[in-house]
């Protein structure tokens, strides 16, 4: 199991990036794919189609976003942590993701760096 931490910057206020990662609509928009996703602790989302899936654990209004990704019959909790902090170039994310498995690290960064955030940046800079 691998842990993987980075930090982005979006060109968007925290309040923004905000509705952007917890708005099933907005979801939408920037991912082209239907997403289901709600902001009740204990509530399972999905995203690209089934490719993303996992519990809902916590939330802080514009400021924190926790999640369980799921794969397959894995024990241990994979858990996301997403932290938005003010920036003067909008906001600064904090992207923190504990044990992901071996075989999918690369591809999960990957899915990070390019889908998940590439795609939210690409969103907030053609506005």
């Amino acid at each position: 199991m691998k842990d993987f931490k980075k930090y982005y910057t979006v060109s968007a206020s925290p309040e923004e990036v905000y509705q952007a990662l917890t708005n099933p609509i907005s979801i939408e928009i920037w991912t082209g794919e239907e997403a289901q996703m709600s902001t009740e602790p204990g509530s399972e989302f999905s995203l690209w189609g089934d490719s993303i899936v996992g519990k809902n654990i916590g939330f802080i209004d514009n400021k924190k976003v926790i999640q369980q990704w799921y794969f397959g019959d894995q024990t241990e909790e994979s858990i996301v942590t997403i932290i938005l902090h003010p920036d003067k170039h909008g906001t600064s994310v904090e992207l923190r993701h504990t044990n992901i498995p071996d075989d999918d690290y690369q591809d999960i960064v990957d899915g990070w760096d390019g889908a998940y955030f590439g795609s939210i940046i690409d969103f907030f800079d053609g506005l």
